[in-house]
């Protein structure tokens, strides 16, 4: 399909935007090192009785700059296969911080929701692979794109390609490989053996690689809360691509894949099942429902997140390729220094040697603009929300599409909470947000169509930290509904 031509706004708008998210990722390092030295400065203030009690602490930050300097290193490798759609080099004009609207992602809890808005216009990405290296070709989605996560009440931005034709891929201007000279294990043990002349040696290398992968007109300094965003992520892969995180993909995930394997029996290699998978994030789910036998499509809004998950699912060579420290940022509710600044490697599975279907594919886009398209309509066997619903704006209008897109007699099923993403929002625009009860939201679908055949209530975590003394448990809601297009009151007066 012709790709989409952008006015001079818009593109400016776009690499505006997409600076901002890069410069949030390129900005992790520093970040996480200004905390550091936050710690030192209190530890500092301590009388030299306190000092002397808390020897440790000392040993604990020079580990932690270790562990901060892994992390920007899988961070800086992860950049270095992304390839931006526009010139990031050019100058263009616009506010950073008021770029990209109605943004949404998945960021319970640990994570938070936070709020943000603006104005891009929008276009989508695809990937597409049956051995996850190919791009698809499928239309072009949106102009909006949302971004969440709910630890502030902060703008966002967030960056969609046209035409779904260019994987995220390759390389980020000269960027090379970030110097991993300061550790060749990756273990808290090689952490400890790490001293403290050859850690600041090594974040010093760190900084230059990331002065050299910068644009010339790509802001260093971002607001917290979108390194913020970068922590979630970091967070999330453990949820869907590390071991660690399988006990909750248990809670969450295998509930909805047992439900498919019910409703969907005999599956043909001919002939697959389609499912749909709005609110992807990092693309575990929809690639498990594809290894089902299913034709599955996973469906993203966040940059960050679309960012990452095409990192992990194109670029990954091996299982446990990589190591992170996820726990790293809090110094809250850990039992131990070690179980806070433990490794986690990921992912768990090679992607492309998981047994997927082939028509697995994600889309980035806002779910809204993208399947309310009449190509999609009445389209898909199955659609799977998870953690989802609640990122809408108005989630009738969620509910709507959901009931467009599936065929008659298609299965629409959710597991998740009602934590209202934008319930929050105080800012100069006053954002709708539409808050319904369980019961609200069962009656609206019954209004276009849905007939409930399973329901029951399911306790689980969202990017947990299995290690911590503080546990944020959701009792989610989980169910099946089926469509039944005879049933439905939409247009009825």
């Amino acid at each position: 399909m012709a790709e989409r031509r952008y006015t001079e706004q818009e593109e400016a708008l776009e690499i505006s935007s997409l600076r901002r998210i890069i410069s949030a990722y390129m900005n992790y390092h520093d970040a996480a090192e200004r905390d550091v030295k936050r710690y030192e400065r209190s530890f500092k203030m301590l009388p030299p009785a306190h000092k002397e009690l808390l020897f440790n602490l000392g040993l604990k930050y020079q580990r932690l700059r270790w562990c901060i300097s892994m992390n920007a290193s899988f961070i800086m490798n992860m950049l270095e296969a992304f390839e931006p759609p526009f010139d990031m080099s050019q100058d263009v004009d616009g506010d950073d911080h008021d770029c990209g609207e109605n943004m949404h992602g998945h960021c319970h809890a640990d994570c938070g929701h936070s709020v943000e808005r603006g104005d891009c216009s929008r276009s989508s990405i695809c990937m597409n692979n049956s051995e996850l290296h190919e791009p698809d070709d499928c239309p072009s989605k949106d102009d909006k794109t949302r971004e969440l996560s709910r630890e502030s009440d902060n703008k966002d931005e967030a960056v969609d390609m046209e035409g779904c034709s260019q994987l995220l891929g390759d390389k980020l201007g000269s960027c090379h490989s970030v110097d991993k000279s300061c550790n060749g294990d990756k273990t808290v043990d090689a952490a400890d053996n790490c001293q403290d002349t050859d850690c600041i040696a090594c974040s010093a290398d760190e900084n230059a690689t990331l002065q050299q992968c910068l644009p010339p007109s790509l802001p260093l300094n971002v607001p917290p809360v979108d390194v913020d965003k970068v922590r979630c992520i970091i967070r999330n892969i453990v949820r869907d691509w590390a071991q660690e995180g399988q006990k909750e993909r248990d809670e969450c995930y295998k509930p909805i894949l047992d439900e498919l394997n019910r409703l969907f029996p005999n599956r043909s290699k001919q002939r697959p099942p389609s499912c749909l998978v709005p609110g992807a994030g990092l693309g575990r789910l929809a690639l498990e429902i594809s290894t089902l036998g299913f034709i599955s499509q996973g469906n993203e809004f966040s940059y960050y997140m679309m960012i990452c998950s095409s990192f992990i699912l194109n670029d990954t060579q091996e299982a446990n390729e990589w190591t992170i420290y996820p726990w790293i940022h809090s110094n809250c509710n850990s039992l131990s220094d070690n179980d806070q600044l433990r490794p986690v490697s990921f992912p768990d599975i090679h992607p492309s040697s998981s047994g997927i279907t082939e028509g697995f594919s994600m889309c980035a886009g806002d779910f809204v603009e993208v399947y309310n398209e009449e190509s999609h309509e009445s389209s898909w066997d199955a659609v799977v929300t998870c953690f989802f619903l609640d990122t809408a704006h108005n989630i009738v209008e969620y509910i709507e599409i959901i009931s467009k897109v599936l065929k008659d007699g298609g299965v629409w099923i959710n597991l998740g909470p009602l934590l209202y993403h934008f319930a929050d929002s105080y800012g100069p625009d006053d954002d709708m947000s539409i808050e319904l009860s369980l019961e609200d939201v069962k009656r609206v679908a019954y209004h276009y169509g849905f007939v409930m055949e399973v329901e029951r209530m399911i306790d689980t975590t969202y990017t947990g930290n299995m290690k911590s003394m503080m546990q944020n448990w959701y009792r989610a809601a989980f169910w099946t509904m089926r469509k039944n297009a005879s049933q439905s009151k939409a247009g009825k007066h």
